[in-house]
């Protein structure tokens, strides 16, 4: 039986005409920057980027892999699959942190809720909390709870548990149930919790064996004398977990990523993930600290000299202040472009970004679409996006990192067809923790490149362009049968985006024959966009309703929340479930249904 899928060749008429440049530093500053004498600052950061400009290739390849392919795309895979090789500064996120501490002692690490912190404040606070952590029985590789709200004091537990050689498992105490922080417990064999606190009655106490610190309650205001507050440069043992990030899993159990320094400094040391932070930027902290992007705002900053401005209730008021935010799509459009500007760069990743808000930010700043899941390291591949271009992409693999289109019998596919993504490199985490099963499921050794590697399954679909960008094509777990046939539902939705005014469309499977799609904003004239889809799709892969809101649900990471939306949906619209065959649009807001 036929099936909808992405046409498997690309047009030669939709290829952009040049490849995406590294991030290039804006010239719209927000406020004039502190300069400084420093000769070892200055060199540091021009070391940092000149190093991040290197275009040299690092993997051998293995051309038995690929033979399959023709000559013309051998030498197009040779080229496209790996990120340059560069060389990193650092081999540990303190080190880099204290590099700066050492240079910059009293420039601002972080501000939050009109309190702030330097550096030397932020690395004594943390030398102090490290020894209380050693005293209470934390080793190094020890898995040490975090649980906490954005605050400063959040960070100083963060850079204690690095210092210790421990690493942190993050999660919101203000956020997560009790019932699953003691499953996370539990998973990651946790002995100690450093909280806040306003949290500490909230975490479970089933084993005698659990200590519980607030941080804020912790005598941190000592003096130390000089040689005790940095640690000896040590590139031995990089590889070890820097911190574990629990995804909520396809099954309900969560589970939990482990991600190590090696993987970390690879991608915030390195352009452009470095976001070419420099010492006076400022980087908005925005995002829920359980998710991984949450990493790329902290110390993407606090490793490159920035300035964090942690955030209190309000986003927008935390970016009107930054030069630089990272953030998913879905809370980037809920910021009012005009009331952060000037703003340097910003930067996506997530879930798929709608074209429309990737030209806006574009043309106001250096603006940077990315992807990857939390296995591979915060983002794998990036593009720099400019309004201009002729099509919007995930970019290509970022520096030390590899990505392979590759097919069901993991062959890789020839350029401009369409397989799913596989990443390679640096950038592949340790594995899941306490779940070796699914580790040895997920990662797989690499066929392409020598050496005990391992590639990760992203389950991103994808094809390469004529000139060695990614096209992202949705998830394999978004490839639903409706009446038979096989639907791309992010297919669905990225048409419905380019229909008039529509900022965001996402389309679920309402039944075994049923598309429903979400638009925003709920002025959207539905019915005009529901027509526009016939006679572009076939028949099934038309939604049987659309539904204009305001606001599209988002998740406490900041992703659009399906389960949500289709709950509200039965809610809002039950009667809809008996319909005739006469399709209908819907507004959410009103709870009208228009024949």
């Amino acid at each position: 039986m036929n099936s909808f899928v992405p046409p498997t060749h690309l047009d030669d008429s939709l290829l952009p005409s040049t490849s995406p440049a590294y991030l290039k530093e804006s010239t719209s500053v927000k406020v004039q920057r502190e300069t400084t004498s420093q000769s070892k600052l200055t060199l540091k950061s021009r070391a940092n980027s000149s190093a991040s400009k290197s275009l040299t290739k690092g993997f051998a390849l293995n051309k038995k892999a690929y033979a399959n392919l023709s000559e013309i795309d051998q030498a197009s895979f040779e080229s496209f699959v790996q990120g340059p090789a560069v060389e990193l500064p650092f081999s540990f996120l303190h080190q880099a942190f204290e590099h700066w501490a050492d240079i910059q002692p009293h420039r601002i690490a972080a501000e939050f809720a009109g309190q702030n912190i330097s550096y030397e404040q932020l690395n004594t606070k943390a030398q102090l909390l490290k020894q209380e952590l050693i005293t209470k029985g934390v080793q190094p590789n020890d898995k040490v709870g975090l649980f906490v709200k954005r605050s400063i004091d959040m960070l100083i537990g963060m850079l204690a548990i690095f210092k210790a050689g421990a690493a942190y498992i993050p999660l919101d105490a203000g956020v997560v149930p009790s019932a699953q922080m003691q499953t996370i417990i539990d998973m990651a064999d946790i002995k100690l919790v450093l909280s806040l606190s306003a949290f500490v009655d909230k975490i479970p106490r089933t084993s005698s064996n659990l200590t519980v610190l607030a941080i804020d309650q912790l005598a941190l205001d000592k003096q130390i004398p000089l040689q005790g507050k940095f640690q000896e440069p040590n590139t031995a043992g990089n590889e070890r977990c820097a911190f574990v990030l629990f995804t909520s899993g396809t099954t309900g159990t969560p589970n939990g990523v482990q991600v190590s320094h090696k993987n970390l400094c690879n991608i915030l040391l390195t352009s452009p993930g470095n976001m070419m932070i420099k010492p006076g930027d400022k980087v908005s902290q925005i995002l829920n600290i359980g998710f991984d992007m949450s990493a790329w705002e902290i110390w993407g900053a606090l490793c490159n000299g920035g300035s964090l401005v942690i955030r209190g209730k309000s986003i927008e008021d935390a970016v009107a202040k930054a030069d630089v935010v990272i953030a998913t799509p879905s809370i980037l459009d809920r910021i009012s472009l005009n009331s952060v500007l000037p703003i340097k760069a910003a930067a996506v990743a997530g879930e798929p970004c709608p074209r429309p808000l990737a030209d806006k930010w574009a043309d106001a700043c250096a603006f940077y679409n990315s992807c990857g899941p939390t296995e591979t390291t915060i983002i794998n591949t990036a593009q720099r996006h400019f309004s201009e271009s002729t099509l919007l992409t995930i970019g290509s693999p970022t520096p030390n990192n590899t990505v392979y289109v590759l097919d069901k019998d993991l062959q890789p596919c020839a350029i401009g067809e369409v397989g799913e993504m596989w990443a390679g490199g640096d950038c592949v985490s340790l594995g899941y923790i306490a779940n070796q099963q699914l580790t040895d499921e997920r990662y797989k050794p690499d066929l392409f490149i020598s050496g005990d590697r391992y590639m990760f399954r992203t389950r991103d679909l994808g094809r390469w362009t004529k000139d060695g960008q990614l096209e992202h094509l949705g998830r394999t777990d978004d490839q639903v049968k409706v009446r038979g046939f096989r639907v791309e539902l992010d297919a669905v939705s990225n048409l419905l985006e380019q229909q008039q005014h529509c900022q965001r469309a996402v389309t679920l499977k309402l039944n075994n024959r049923d598309l429903i799609a979400f638009v925003m904003p709920e002025t959207i004239d539905t019915r005009a966009a529901r027509q526009a889809l016939a006679k572009k799709l076939p028949y099934y892969s038309v939604p049987e309703h659309i539904i204009a809101m305001p606001k599209l649900p988002l998740t406490d990471r900041g992703k659009v929340d399906k389960a949500s939306l289709k709950a509200e949906y039965f809610e809002k619209v039950a009667s809809l479930s008996n319909i005739d065959d006469q399709p209908q649009t819907t507004n959410m807001q009103e709870g009208v249904t228009c024949r």
